[in-house]
């Protein structure tokens, strides 16, 4: 399972994200809640700063917990040679793991509503490959919150870069679990958490709105680095 997570790590760290780029992901030592890069009101209407504020402060922050108490008990577990101990904590290593390594991505592939990072680029090596690969910015919208709000119960809806076929595709991970199969370019958190709040039950409105503060400028960085 550390073998796991350290893999995992490595894909994320492959990303231009600053909070990766910190350190804040690192296997070793504590890990700790990275800052938003906006404020907690920024992305109204789309999301409130009441979720925003919960899901940072209160939800982040129990997968750091989780993730620290963990890693600290594997040490543990390891320093005393019980296997069995150490093999018991693969549920919750990738649980809190994914957790913090999903929403240290989530939060920079959001931009404050208007700015001009939430405006996509026509221009930009990512709407080109989105054009290419899906005929238009609207069709891999209508097509990525088809499949995301499909997801039974909790999990992640997520557009990655295919390196083998070179090409965006839409994938989907339950739960907490890291996407592993592509490199992540955009996540959205399709957890009640995220917003149930603001949309109650209605996840279609959800979806669409959060379109309205995606990252273009994180994307289109995440795909160059990723290409």
């Amino acid at each position: 399972m550390v073998l796991l997570l350290r893999t995992t790590v490595r894909h994320a760290a492959k990303l231009p994200l600053q909070t990766l780029r910190t350190g804040s992901m690192s296997v070793r030592g504590k890990h700790s809640l990275p800052p938003l890069p906006y404020a907690y009101d920024a992305l109204e209407p789309s999301i409130s700063a009441e979720i925003m504020t919960l899901h940072h402060t209160k939800h982040h922050q129990t997968y750091v917990n989780g993730l620290n108490a963990a890693e600290e008990a594997l040490a543990n577990f390891q320093a005393s040679g019980d296997i069995w101990g150490a093999i018991d904590l693969q549920a919750a290593l990738k649980f809190n793991g994914g957790g913090h390594i999903n929403h240290s991505l989530f939060w920079t592939n959001l931009a404050p509503t208007g700015s001009e990072a939430a405006k996509p680029n026509p221009s930009s090596t990512f709407i080109k490959q989105v054009e290419v690969d899906f005929g238009s910015l609207d069709n891999l919208k209508s097509e990525m919150n088809t499949k995301t709000a499909a997801i039974q119960g909790s999990g992640w809806g997520w557009l990655g870069w295919n390196k083998k076929a070179k090409k965006l595709e839409i994938a989907t991970t339950p739960n907490q679990d890291p996407l592993l199969s592509l490199v992540p370019i955009i996540g959205i958190d399709i957890w009640e958490h995220a917003f149930y709040l603001q949309y109650k039950n209605v996840k279609p409105d959800y979806l669409k709105a959060i379109w309205d503060v995606i990252n273009y400028e994180e994307a289109d960085k995440r795909l160059q680095a990723a290409m």
